[in-house]
């Protein structure tokens, strides 16, 4: 990764506008001959909900684990609170306020919900191999610090009544949850999550809904969200990105996402009648109404 040199002289760090905590410049990826995404810019307002949407297919995991340092990218930028971290690795990313979600749930099934919230907790641990074998008090305190950190973050999310019950016997929705909670244990500036509400039946589905709002409004948070429910992205996104083939066609608010062609024309394909170029129709027309 080549070093970035302000006017300052600072190594790594470069501009971003006001305000932005996330921007990607010309994010590319190639996977042998197949471009999973290609230049890709996005910029990303402290404490915005930007939907990540498109068709199967269209590059949305690939972008997010280049942003969470899964997936290299093979060309662009990433910058995050006006440095470059393009590359850097999923501990760093991490360690600056950076976390995420999958959308297949991966907790650990035999440890409790407490546990699983602690376990996330441990790039801000200082304690060592040398503490955890010995205990000094010192580890005792932090590991007691962890533990009502992590109890205060269940109560959070709704889950502090089942901190003793191990993470598998939980209800789907509730490990949804747990998953974020876990997620939000490392205390990231940005959270990603990937279809938090895949899966679910539409009550639980806004439960999730009415939950990522209140994780926005209530703690400030920055969100990043890949999402196949159009209900859901329309009602919580304050800006929405729609990738096709790695290419991003559209972007803007919910309106301008409902009248843009280009976006029906992805998912539905083309030669589309004026009077078939409805996103509502298109909704209706997938099954569940999602996309």
């Amino acid at each position: 990764m080549s070093t970035v040199i302000t006017q300052s002289g600072a190594p790594g760090v470069t501009s971003s506008p006001d305000g932005i905590l996330l921007e990607t410049r010309q994010l590319t990826r190639r996977f042998g001959g197949l471009v999973a995404v290609q230049g890709v810019d996005i910029l990303m307002k402290k404490g915005s909900i930007l939907s990540v949407i498109g068709p199967n297919g269209a590059g949305k995991t690939t972008f997010f684990n280049m942003i969470t340092g899964l997936v290299k990218p093979t060309s662009g930028k990433l910058i995050f609170n006006g440095k470059d971290v393009t590359g850097r690795p999923p501990h760093y990313v991490t360690k600056i306020g950076i976390t995420r979600t999958f959308q297949n749930i991966r907790l650990f099934q035999n440890m409790t919900a407490l546990e699983n919230v602690m376990v996330g907790m441990h790039s801000r641990m200082s304690a060592t191999v040398v503490g955890a074998l010995f205990r000094p008090p010192t580890t005792m305190r932090e590991e007691r610090s962890t533990s009502d950190k992590s109890m205060e973050i269940l109560r959070t999310v709704g889950l502090d009544r089942v901190w003793d019950e191990d993470s598998k016997n939980l209800p789907y929705g509730d490990q949804r949850r747990l998953e974020i909670a876990r997620a939000l244990a490392s205390n990231p500036k940005l959270l990603l999550l990937d279809e938090p509400t895949a899966g679910m039946n539409p009550q639980e589905t806004q439960v999730m809904t009415r939950f990522i709002k209140r994780l926005q409004s209530e703690q400030g948070l920055t969100i990043l969200l890949i999402e196949h429910d159009m209900k859901v992205v329309m009602e919580i996104s304050d800006h929405i990105v729609v990738l096709d083939h790695g290419v991003k066609i559209a972007e803007g608010d919910g309106a301008a996402i409902r009248a843009n062609p280009r976006v029906i024309e992805a998912y539905l394909g083309k030669g589309l009648t004026d009077e078939e170029l409805d996103v509502d129709k298109a909704l209706e027309a997938e099954a569940g109404g999602t996309i």
